[in-house]
């Protein structure tokens, strides 16, 4: 199938394979279908919706090895949700009278789009899809091949998302740096508030590497660089009720040991109990334009911080967030592999006419695959039964 040109956008939250992302696929169009024209969407949806856009040139391909050393995604991010007439209405990006699918499909029939690359999460993903149907219904024929990127790692059926290794690895980082604190006052209490808004996929991730890597280093016990008082002390994620006066008291005990507690906290744990008492009081709980709630704006860290503090007589307590660290980082190694397999495969589905996401299909003893999009979907809950999560928590005294 001969394709002429090709587009891609990234959309959603950053994740650290965006960069490499766009940059994998462009290298292997240049080694696969060397005269496919790339276009490049800015802003995600915003920019297919308003015909912001750039063409890759001969230049960009010759230098296509800057993408893997950058964070971010450099043609840009936005959450805009095609369906929510309303929203993409109100930020001006269509008319009164606009269907917002109907303004993005124009837009890639004037532009000659064939394919449509989208790196993104299952909103992104299915809309995209939801796309490409309604060009279906047109006589307009687009194929969609999307990348699954989400730290989260909480995509059906997909076993190993893109970039959320990496923001397991630089979430750990963050807090070897963040950890010395404790050593500031006495009694401290230190919160790791880490993202994942359904999913404790990324808080275990990044605790199992943070221990990994403070099993690597020396002790001075004596001087109070002991493992114990450096170590994690509570793991907390939304998949997993947590009794509030049970885990005080045996946090106190670590307190009283250890002079400080350290707790790694799932955004997404407790939402449940923070949101029914802001209800309670009035208070408005802020939501996006997928209907998410705004987790920055409810501080599930500060609650857990709060509610821990006087139950474990706490001198001083520091919540710390290492989302936008972790999200922001470039892509390691590891993901890069990925990366790179992913991207290949998306070219070559693009030459036999396919549409899906391209991943590691949990369901079909985790080949990289095309994956039929009527099967992404998020939500995916973490494996709680997870022999190493189980481990985890033996290790820490928390079961």
């Amino acid at each position: 199938m001969k394709i002429k040109r090709v587009g891609i956008l990234t959309a959603g939250g950053l994740a650290p394979c965006l960069s490499a992302a766009i940059g994998a696929l462009i290298e292997a169009y240049t080694k696969i279908f060397p005269r496919t024209e790339i276009v490049c969407y800015r802003s995600g949806y915003k920019g297919l919706l308003i015909g912001d856009r750039v063409v890759i040139t001969g230049e960009t391909r010759q230098n296509i090895a800057a993408f893997f050393d950058y964070g971010g995604s450099p043609i840009g991010n936005s959450r805009v949700k095609l369906t929510n007439v309303r929203d993409c209405i109100r930020r001006g990006y269509v008319t009164e009278d606009a269907n917002p699918q109907e303004v993005a499909a124009e837009q890639l029939m004037r532009d000659g789009i064939q394919v449509l690359h989208t790196i993104g999460g299952d909103d992104t993903n299915t809309a995209a899809a939801d796309l490409a149907k309604f060009l279906e219904q047109n006589d307009y024929k687009l194929s969609v091949i999307g990348l699954p990127k989400t730290v989260d790692n909480d995509m059906y059926p997909i076993s190993q998302s893109l970039g959320a290794i990496t923001a397991a690895c630089e979430g750990a980082r963050f807090f070897e740096n963040i950890i010395a604190e404790s050593t500031a006052n006495p009694r401290m209490l230190l919160v790791h508030e880490i993202m994942g808004r359904n999913c404790g996929w990324l808080t275990v991730a990044t605790a199992l590497e943070y221990r990994r890597r403070l099993g690597e280093k020396l002790f001075l016990p004596e001087l109070g660089l002991g493992q114990g008082a450096l170590d994690i002390h509570g793991v907390y994620i939304p998949e997993v009720e947590l009794n509030i006066e049970a885990e005080a008291q045996r946090l106190r005990k670590v307190m009283d040991r250890y002079d400080c507690v350290n707790l790694f906290v799932s955004e997404g744990a407790g939402v449940g109990s923070i949101v029914k008492e802001m209800e309670e009081q009035g208070k408005e709980v802020a939501r996006d334009a997928f209907g998410h709630i705004k987790l920055d704006t409810i501080n599930p860290g500060q609650w857990f911080a709060s509610e821990f503090a006087d139950k474990i007589g706490v001198e001083k307590k520091l919540v710390q967030k290492s989302g936008y660290f972790a999200r922001s980082a470039k892509a390691n190694e590891t993901d890069l592999k990925m990366i790179r397999e992913s991207a290949a495969l998306a070219v070559k589905c693009t030459g036999e006419g396919k549409s899906g996401v391209i991943g590691y299909d949990e369901e079909n003893d985790n080949k990289l695959s095309c994956i039929n999009f009527s099967r992404i979907k998020g939500g995916k809950p973490f494996n709680v039964k997870d022999p190493e999560f189980l481990a985890l928590l033996r290790a820490i005294g928390q079961i």
